[in-house]
């Protein structure tokens, strides 16, 4: 059976006109060129920092403020094989993200003083931010990947 087409090829050409000619009355401005608009000066920039959105998040900013606040005893490069140590400790911090107690969860078998040196790392970087708004407790573990020359890495930024 031959299909019968209900439109006749000339009235769908004449619908789609007029059709293009209903979207082009609507059709508004182009908004003037931005080139042409008086600048603007530019807001002042507000560097106040905003809350880590969870404890991961929080964590990864502790570990960038650290390697920031010790920039001559940490590395950027990925971690050697081996290391020379990796000191493991708990950081507990006070609502204002200052340290409230260090613990430390593993002491490497050699090179021992490398666990002094993360503490030491760790309080000299302090305070870290607002944690009011993250579930308590406020405590986090942190690895350290020492290389030979006693510069270390957080794990969290390897």
């Amino acid at each position: 059976m031959p299909c019968i087409d209900p439109f006749p090829r000339r009235l769908r050409a004449l619908c789609a006109a007029a059709g293009l000619a209903g979207l082009c009355a609507c059709h508004t401005p182009m908004p003037p060129d931005e080139r042409a608009l008086p600048a603007r000066p530019a807001a002042a920039p507000t560097h106040r920092p905003t809350a880590a959105m969870d404890m991961n998040e929080y964590r990864l900013r502790f570990a960038n403020k650290l390697v920031a606040a010790n920039p001559d005893r940490t590395y950027t490069s990925p971690a050697p094989d081996p290391l020379l140590a990796i000191p493991v400790l708990e950081i507990e911090v006070n609502a204002d993200g200052s340290v409230r107690r260090i613990e430390v969860l593993r002491v490497p078998t050699q090179a021992t003083d490398t666990v002094q040196l993360a503490i030491d790392a760790v309080r000299r970087a302090a305070p870290y931010g607002d944690a009011t708004h993250l579930p308590r407790p406020w405590k986090f573990s942190e690895t350290f990947l020492f290389d030979d020359d006693r510069r270390f890495k957080p794990r969290t930024l390897d």
